[in-house]
């Protein structure tokens, strides 16, 4: 069959098609009802049915494949790698589930995770969907701040953290940085268990903090059974920005998502048991989540978690675990490549990549040059895909599974899989746009497929107002992306029409940002804006309006204030969020009626039209604009 066929049938068919797609996975008891879409815009999947997201991602795989690496750990950073068989990960998985009981995790409980690129994070993860807890993964880089906000939301029983992670040699020590965040959290967290690395020194708290190696020892032959959950249970939240500046937990669901990435692991990315698969990113992210852990290991394939930079010891390190480990399948992000793309071309050229099948980037557009240029150095197919943390996998991509003779288009990454109903609305008035070439919002027609969010964690009503409120009269699902489609059904995504802006594939609020800025205590008012970046894709730019103008009146002075202006915004949301650059203006552009002219001061930044002002109350201050980003 076809993968236009496949498609075709996912989509006239979708009842058929995805009861056939359930049977990659374990059901302990099998579904009465494919989907339930009677309550738009909400879904559910395989209704009836339970199963269990660690059994399909371990426990199944022991009988068939004892011996073989499920994990496979590199670290760069601390020169260590280890590997767990699925027999082991199995073991190990148990053991740290019985911990967790013993701290009193139950089914339905949260447990938040704030750790580094170690086996640990990856066990913990498992045995908390084991247990039918539901895990929140913390990006291991975020500020006391913004944990202590996603503390809050979760409300979780136990923190699973580590002593300290590490990154390009410098030793960020985790411990402070928690205690911290639980210090501003209004939930009181009862129970704090500490993976000790030996890299970082930290205040032990009796009573609520446990060492994780001392509660091992005491349950080595624990026997954990997997808690059977319905397939509409939630198996983890992962917070994203929003335009608010309150992060939104992403709720995805246990059989639906188990389901869907089991199915992109073959379709897509035509990655096979007893594989290796290598993913870059990081679990604190969308995209570690799907394809370093469930992904790899429902398809009993082997996967690479890996600690440290694409540039130590050399650039030609992430080829070297293609080489050793024989990865048949890599999936990286587009800002990585740019960033090899400025080492030494040789380290290309350095090892054998015979095993590679093809190289899959995502996380930002994917910009034509980088695309040319990694696939001419490497020899293998680049292939694109676009997705968000709502979704969990790829809408836009070219089905390797079904089709490998598909050529790549450069800059579009590709078309609609399978379940994905993809229609380009206007704007204004959400009417769908079918000439080639045209410009539109690219949204999502009702019901989602398997693997997409269920909801916004806690807030169902923010779900709807966020996602599917946009075009009056439509049960339309927002992407907030621009793109077009050309002849022949491949999308090219233009950039966001909301205020998140994405910088090397992390998704950033320009709220969160700016409210950081403001805590700063010379700060009258700040508007942040995402500008596009040959590396990154895009940065973010604030621009500031001091209380006292004078205090920044010679370059000495704007330096050290810019500088310090930075510190705070790390301090509040981590390094990650820190603008490239803070440009001190006397006034912003805003409407009449008081709203930031965004679109224009990006199209400034950017060196574009403005467009339009004609709603603009003041309109020298664009000027100002212009004046401060010239050199001083």
């Amino acid at each position: 069959m076809s993968y236009p066929e496949v498609y075709r049938r996912s989509i006239d068919e979708p009842e058929a098609f995805w009861r056939d797609q359930a049977q990659r996975i374990h059901w302990h008891r099998p579904f009465e009802q494919v989907c339930d879409a009677s309550n738009p815009p909400f879904a559910h999947w395989f209704v009836g049915g339970e199963t269990n997201l660690c059994h399909n991602a371990v426990d199944r795989h022991v009988p068939l494949r004892p011996d073989q690496p499920a994990l496979i750990h590199v670290s760069t950073e601390t020169h260590t790698e280890s590997s767990l068989s699925y027999g082991q990960l199995y073991v190990e998985v148990q053991r740290m589930a019985a911990v967790l009981q013993g701290l009193g995790v139950r089914a339905g409980h949260r447990v938040l995770l704030y750790m580094p690129m170690i086996p640990e994070a990856v066990i913990a993860m498992l045995a908390t969907v084991r247990l039918g807890a539901i895990h929140s993964v913390v990006f291991g880089g975020f500020a006391s701040h913004a944990l202590a906000t996603r503390i809050d939301d979760a409300r979780p029983t136990v923190i699973v953290t580590a002593d300290a992670g590490s990154r390009g040699g410098k030793v960020i020590a985790y411990k402070p940085l928690l205690d911290d965040a639980l210090r501003l959290a209004h939930h009181a967290v009862p129970h704090v268990l500490l993976v000790n690395r030996k890299l970082a020194p930290g205040d032990f708290i009796r009573g609520r903090d446990h060492c994780y190696h001392a509660l091992r020892r005491e349950v080595l032959d624990a026997q954990v059974p997997c808690t059977w959950v319905p397939s509409e249970h939630p198996s983890y939240t992962l917070y994203t920005s929003g335009t608010t500046g309150k992060p939104k937990g992403v709720q995805r669901d246990t059989g639906g998502h188990a389901v869907a990435l089991a199915m992109s692991m073959d379709l897509i990315f035509n990655g096979q048991p007893g594989e290796t698969f290598l993913c870059t990113s990081d679990i604190g992210w969308v995209v570690g989540h799907s394809y370093i852990v469930y992904g790899p290991l429902l398809a009993g394939m082997t996967t690479i978690l890996y600690e440290g930079l694409p540039t130590r010891p050399d650039a030609a390190v992430w080829w070297s675990l293609v080489e050793k480990h024989q990865a048949s399948v890599m999936f990286s992000s587009p800002t990585a490549i740019r960033v090899l793309k400025k080492q030494d071309p040789d380290c290309l050229k350095r090892h054998d990549l015979s095993s590679l099948k093809h190289l899959f980037l995502a996380g930002e557009p994917l910009d034509e040059p980088t695309a040319h240029w990694i696939g001419e150095a490497i020899g293998k197919p680049i292939i694109d895909n676009y997705w968000q943390t709502e979704t969990g996998w790829p809408i836009l991509s070219l089905a390797r599974g079904v089709d490998t003779t598909t050529a790549p288009k450069l800059g579009s990454p590709g078309v609609p899989m399978p379940g994905y109903r993809v229609v380009l609305r206007d704007d204004t008035t959400g009417e769908p746009l079918t000439r080639p070439g045209q410009k539109g919002v690219l949204t999502l027609s009702h019901p989602l497929p398997p693997g997409c969010l269920q909801t916004v964690w806690g807030d169902n009503q923010r779900f709807v107002n966020t996602y599917w409120s946009s075009f009056p009269g439509e049960t339309a699902y927002n992407t907030f992306d621009w793109a077009t489609c050309d002849d022949d059904g491949h999308y090219v995504i233009l950039g966001r029409t909301d205020d998140v802006i994405n910088v090397a594939g992390h998704r950033l609020g320009t709220r969160e940002i700016e409210e950081a800025v403001s805590a700063h205590n010379a700060v009258a008012e700040v508007a942040v804006v995402g500008v596009s970046d040959d590396l990154k894709g895009q940065v973010a730019q604030a621009f500031v309006v001091l209380k006292i103008p004078a205090t920044a009146d010679d370059d000495a002075a704007r330096e050290a204030l810019q500088a310090d202006i930075l510190r705070t915004v790390e301090q509040h949301l981590g390094a990650v969020a820190r603008p490239a650059r803070v440009h001190f203006v006397s006034a912003l552009p805003k409407t009449r009626s008081g709203k930031l002219l965004r679109r224009a001061i990006q199209a400034v930044c950017e060196g574009r039209a403005t467009g339009d002002l004609s709603t603009m109350e003041d309109p020298s201050a664009l000027e100002q604009l212009q004046a401060a980003m010239a050199p001083h």
